[in-house]
C-alpha cells in the first residue's frame, strides 16, 4: 500500500495590521477625491486657454459640479471614516444630508428611513458606510433603502437594502464585512467593509450581508 501524505489545511491569512488598514483607507479616500479635484483643475485650464474661450460656460459648469462633488465627499468621509472624533452623538437629519449629498453623485436613489432622532458614533458610521456600500452595489441604478429602529437598552437595529437591476456585492466587500482579508479583490472596496467590521465589533455589535437576485441586504445591530 502506498502511503500518501495529506497536506495540512492551510491556515487563514493573518488579519491586516493597523498600519496597513490605515494606508488602504487613506488610499481609498484619495481615490474618491482625485476625480473631482482633477476635473476642477481641467475646468480651470480651459478658462485659461485662449483658444477655448467658447467653452467658458462648459468649463464653469465642470468646475461647479466637481467642486460640489468634492465638498460632498469630504463632508461624508469626515463622519463615515471617523474624523469627527469629538462628537459622540449625531443628529439623524444631518446624517441624512450627508448621505443625500453622496447619492446626488450616484446612479441609485436614496430612501432614508431612520427613526431615532439621534444616534451614537458607531451607529452613525455604520449607517453612512452601509449606505455608500448599498449605492455602490447598484451600478446601473435602483433604490438604496436605509432603515433603523431603536431597540431596548438604547441599541439600534439597522437594515439596508439595495434593490435594482444588476445589484451585486463584490466578493472583497463580503470578505471585509466578515473580517477577512481582500484576497484577489480590490483593496479600495475591501477596506471600507473591513473598517466597518472593525468598529461595529469594537462597539459590541454584529453585521452581515446577503445577496439574492437584484437585491443586496446588509443588517447590523449596534448596542447603546
Amino acid at each position: 500500500m502506498t502511503h500518501v501524505d495529506t497536506p495540512a489545511p492551510a491556515e487563514p491569512p493573518a488579519p491586516p495590521k493597523t498600519a496597513e488598514v490605515a494606508a488602504y483607507l487613506a488610499a481609498r479616500m484619495c481615490h474618491d477625491f482625485i476625480s473631482p479635484a482633477s476635473a476642477i483643475v481641467s475646468g480651470l485650464d480651459l478658462l485659461d486657454d485662449p483658444s477655448a474661450q467658447d467653452m467658458k460656460e462648459e468649463a464653469m459648469g465642470l468646475i461647479q459640479g466637481s467642486a460640489r462633488k468634492l465638498a460632498d465627499l469630504l463632508s461624508f468621509s469626515r463622519v463615515a471614516f471617523g474624523a469627527s472624533a469629538s462628537a459622540e452623538t449625531f443628529d439623524a437629519r444631518e446624517l441624512a444630508k450627508l448621505a443625500g449629498g453622496l447619492f446626488h453623485h450616484m446612479r441609485a436613489e436614496l430612501d432614508w428611513q431612520v427613526e431615532p432622532p439621534a444616534v451614537n458614533k458607531p451607529a452613525a458610521r455604520t449607517l453612512l458606510n452601509l449606505a455608500q456600500m448599498a449605492g455602490a452595489a447598484l451600478p446601473t441604478g435602483g433604490v438604496a433603502r436605509i432603515r433603523a429602529v431603536a431597540e431596548a437598552g438604547g441599541g439600534m437595529a439597522i437594515a439596508v437594502e439595495a434593490v435594482g437591476p444588476k445589484a451585486r456585492l463584490r466578493p472583497e466587500v463580503l470578505r471585509g464585512l466578515q473580517g477577512e482579508g481582500p484576497g484577489e479583490g480590490l483593496h479600495g472596496h475591501w477596506v471600507q467593509a473591513y473598517y466597518t467590521h472593525l468598529f461595529v465589533g469594537d462597539a459590541g455589535g454584529r453585521i452581515f450581508a446577503d445577496v439574492t437576485e437584484e437585491k443586496v441586504t446588509f443588517a447590523a445591530t449596534i448596542p447603546g
